[in-house]
């Protein structure tokens, strides 16, 4: 396995720390939640929220911790608005090679293996490559060596002119895709980072012109992949596997891409490569 395992990026620190208040106003304004809103939804009284935003009344740490699964907010965030409101982080951010995570990372290591000939990759939340099984190197040929300096934005490598982009054949329809994929990981998280990533892959020229459109998408499920390899055009299917954890904020960030084939030439393809490699 192919793997580039580094610690999470994390965002510049802040100046000054924020005040809890002004946290859980952002979050509770992030959701589109009035006072009202999220008073009802925590069993709270109005009164009592309100006092806690502008910081005349300090919560418990319960409290803490209800608002935050009341506004469905990420474990990295639920640990800052610990912190603001003077209690320690209650959930670890440990790299994935940290021999705590060992189980984990074997987990990941074995659905990667399993997935063989066919490719597959795990990111972490800013996209950075954290680990791959040995077909994705295939698909990587070509690309600017720039893009292949760790750690590599897979996005950034799939959609930048120099990297994989003039191979994608629905291009435009991929491109369609990360956005939205975007806009929906950027709406849960609040993350600027990725809001900067975002405007970085819009700005990237494309050429739609004669630009392949394939059948078979299913938003939020699978979407169709063309690519030109030296090996001929190769057709996917592609899915994201979340791993999901209500202790660990390294491995709710973590995501598994994995490509299928859409056809038999392209299976039978993946399987010479394979008997190469």
């Amino acid at each position: 396995m192919t793997a580039s395992t580094h610690h999470p990026s994390r965002p510049a620190p802040r100046s000054a720390p924020q005040p809890f208040g002004d946290h859980l106003r952002h979050w509770r304004q992030h959701r589109r939640l009035s006072q009202l809103d999220l008073a009802h939804e925590a069993d709270i009284s109005t009164r009592h929220l309100s006092f806690v935003e502008t910081g005349r009344s300090v919560p418990s740490r319960e409290m803490v911790l209800r608002l935050s699964e009341r506004l469905d907010i990420p474990l990295r965030e639920r640990n800052a608005l610990l912190v603001a409101a003077g209690y320690a982080p209650m959930y670890h951010e440990r790299p994935l090679d940290d021999p705590a995570l060992a189980s984990a990372r074997q987990a990941v290591e074995l659905l990667l293996k399993s997935h063989e000939p066919y490719p597959a990759l795990a990111v972490d939340r800013h996209w950075n490559l954290v680990a791959a099984n040995r077909m994705v190197p295939h698909l990587m040929e070509g690309a600017d060596a720039s893009l292949l300096q760790g750690p590599v934005n897979v996005l950034r490598l799939s959609l930048h002119p120099l990297g994989l982009a003039p191979r994608i054949a629905n291009l435009p329809q991929w491109r369609t895709h990360i956005f939205e994929r975007l806009r929906q990981q950027i709406a849960a998280t609040a993350d600027p980072l990725l809001a900067a990533l975002l405007e970085e892959l819009k700005a990237y020229p494309v050429r739609e012109e004669a630009m392949e459109h394939l059948e078979g998408e299913h938003p939020g499920v699978v979407m169709p992949f063309l690519f030109k390899t030296p090996a001929g055009m190769l057709s996917f299917i592609s899915t994201t596997t979340i791993f999901g954890t209500p202790v660990d904020v390294t491995l709710q960030e973590l995501a598994m891409e994995t490509f299928f084939p859409a056809d038999d030439f392209t299976r039978q393809a993946l399987l010479a490569l394979a008997a190469q490699a």
